[in-house]
């Protein structure tokens, strides 16, 4: 179970290359199901994951021209401070049993996992959601932008998740960046994320170094691989794919949760 566990981390790099999310969506399951962590170490691990993986991508993107910086920017800072008060102060403040009846118990663990789930489910429905062409060239309002991103940061920070699948949905349909472009400034925003979310982390959690450093490290080697490969599909398939990807995961998940499947 641990060399297939070694190999998930080739495949989260290789899934953040190709499409800008998706990473975290399978390291959280990966390192409860298949590595034993429990939810809350393997939401802060998994930040510190995608982030290190998504930063080197961000830089090969970046140097290709795809990174839109300045919307980048603008997404990641709410966005970021709300995701490092979330992990420091509100994940830590949730109790370890939230409902307990005579036929039913609500732990931390499960709402963590199943509200990541329930996530993941309507960003997938978003991604797959035939939408009409827009021709309108206003620019949407940066009140209701940073509205919107502090939102995704609390998301983001309870479910540990890099954000990839709340992210793109919000640059390609709010911010109106094409595909590959959303794809590209969304490692950005990612790395910011994670990896400032992480350090909200730090003072609460026994950090294993060795593991985290050696699951990166081969993640890492999967991105530059996802970006390689990145160049041979189109838009319209790269939509498509991160949204059934998305809605598989969303599903599974919410079977192992609550159907103990």
């Amino acid at each position: 179970m641990e060399a297939f566990g070694y190999f998930g981390a080739l495949i989260i790099g290789l899934i953040l290359g190709l499409t800008g999310g998706g990473g975290s969506i399978l390291t959280v399951p990966l390192l409860v199901y298949a590595l034993g962590f429990n939810p809350v170490t393997a939401t802060a691990y998994s930040l510190f994951i995608v982030g290190t993986t998504s930063a080197f991508g961000a830089m090969q993107n970046y140097r290709k021209g795809f990174v839109e910086v300045k919307k980048g920017i603008l997404f990641a800072i709410p966005s970021f401070t709300a995701v490092y008060f979330t992990r420091k102060y509100i994940v830590p403040a949730i109790p370890d049993v939230i409902l307990k009846t005579a036929y039913f118990n609500l732990t931390k663990e499960m709402f963590l996992m199943v509200l990541f789930a329930v996530i993941m489910f309507f960003a997938a429905l978003s991604m797959l959601k035939k939408r009409r062409p827009t021709v309108s060239e206003e620019s949407p309002s940066t009140l209701i932008f940073i509205i919107q991103t502090i939102i995704v940061g609390l998301l983001i920070g309870l479910v540990g998740a890099g954000g990839g699948f709340l992210i793109i949905p919000s640059l390609v349909f709010f911010a109106k960046l094409p595909i590959r472009k959303a794809v590209a400034t969304s490692l950005l925003i990612i790395a910011l994320n994670s990896l400032i979310g992480f350090t909200g982390d730090i003072q609460n959690l026994d950090i294993d170094w060795h593991f985290l450093l050696v699951f990166t490290s081969i993640s890492v080697v999967g991105i530059f691989i996802g970006i390689y490969l990145n160049k041979f599909l189109n838009d319209a398939q790269l939509k498509k794919g991160f949204g059934y990807f998305v809605l598989l995961m969303a599903l599974f998940i919410l079977s192992k949760e609550l159907l103990g499947l």
